[in-house]
């Protein structure tokens, strides 16, 4: 197995990526709109997935956060509420807001297990701060941090209620980028004292079975690399003083905040310490590039892998996704 998630081209696997999956063995897929069309295409395709080595616990993930960021669309899903949607209703009632939140993630499980997906790659722990990039906005759960904590450990808890395990982004947290990383590298220059607050939701769910890092580069910690990329943030920062210490993932190598061809950045990421390196985009020769320069995944890093998904063996609410649904929207017309 190679430390690795890849992305595909389309709706269905090509002959040559069926053939590359089966001889590189990443440790998991990510799917996008251009790979989703209906319940029963999709479905087919992650069972084709799992299939390649037999892996039923693959990790086949989704940005499915609701409000902007969704890739299976309506009118074949119903949409879901942003982040600032329970932010909003925990300025009138907190306990609601956590029950909300909690009851949306074990909806958008619901969704995301029927047609054989199992991480989301949800919830942002990123803390809003005025004047920052609209890239985070609203999709943030909030501008204080232990409310971003509660409100993303219900989201945590809610998915892998419904089996479906969460992945908490972007950490140590991308709420001050003055600039979208899909576009540019964006240098936070706070100081230490101050990163505290981005540090706090981070730690609060330092449990959390797996993270996402963020293209920024802060000034206090390495003002020569971005998260992604600095041995210092994910070891002293990442590891140390959150005490995350489960699978660790880079954000997309594909986005411009990066420079380098991406086999390089995705070898630069895994040396730095990042458990896994995300290309999402299907091209293949970069994907055949990674697999070329990484190394077979270390013994930490797959253990991590493998804890991860273990905690969502077996998982399940036997409640109706619509039930679910009508309890959360119940809740949110308090807002």
């Amino acid at each position: 197995m190679i430390p690795a998630i890849f992305g595909l081209s389309g709706l269905t696997l090509t002959d040559d990526e069926r053939a590359f999956f089966r001889d590189s063995d990443p440790a998991g897929y990510i799917l996008f709109g251009r790979n989703i069309e209906n319940r029963e295409q999709l479905r087919r395709l992650t069972d084709e997935l799992r299939a390649l080595d037999g892996r039923t616990d693959v990790p086949i993930l989704i940005d499915q956060e609701g409000g902007r960021v969704a890739r299976m669309k309506s009118p074949e899903w119903p949409l879901f509420p942003s982040g600032a949607t329970f932010d909003a209703l925990y300025d009138r009632a907190p306990a609601s807001a956590i029950e909300a939140a909690r009851l949306n993630a074990m909806a958008l499980a619901a969704m995301l297990a029927e047609v054989g997906i199992n991480v989301d790659c949800l919830p942002l722990l990123d803390v809003r701060q005025p004047g920052a990039s609209d890239i985070i906005g609203d999709r943030a759960l909030g501008s204080e941090p232990m409310r971003v904590a509660a409100l993303g450990r219900a989201i945590l808890g809610g998915l892998q209620d419904g089996g479906v395990l969460g992945v908490v982004k972007h950490i140590p947290g991308h709420g001050r980028a003055l600039l979208d990383t899909h576009e540019a590298l964006p240098v936070v220059t706070a100081s230490d004292r101050d990163l505290q607050t981005d540090l706090a939701p981070f730690a609060a769910l330092r449990d959390a079975a797996m993270a996402m890092t963020c293209h920024v580069i802060f000034d206090a910690w390495d003002p020569d690399r971005p998260a992604t990329l600095s041995p210092i943030v994910i070891d002293s920062v990442i590891r140390q003083r959150i005490g995350f210490h489960g699978l660790l993932m880079s954000d997309d190598l594909d986005m411009k905040a990066l420079s380098g061809d991406v086999p390089s950045r995705a070898a630069d990421a895994v040396a730095a310490g990042c458990d896994i390196a995300l290309n999402c985009w299907g091209k293949m020769d970069d994907m055949i590039g990674i697999a070329n320069r990484l190394d077979p995944i270390s013994t930490v890093s797959r253990a991590r892998l493998e804890g991860a998904m273990d905690r969502i063996a077996g998982a399940g609410d036997d409640r109706a996704f619509a039930t679910l649904v009508d309890q959360r929207d119940a809740l949110l017309a308090v807002a």
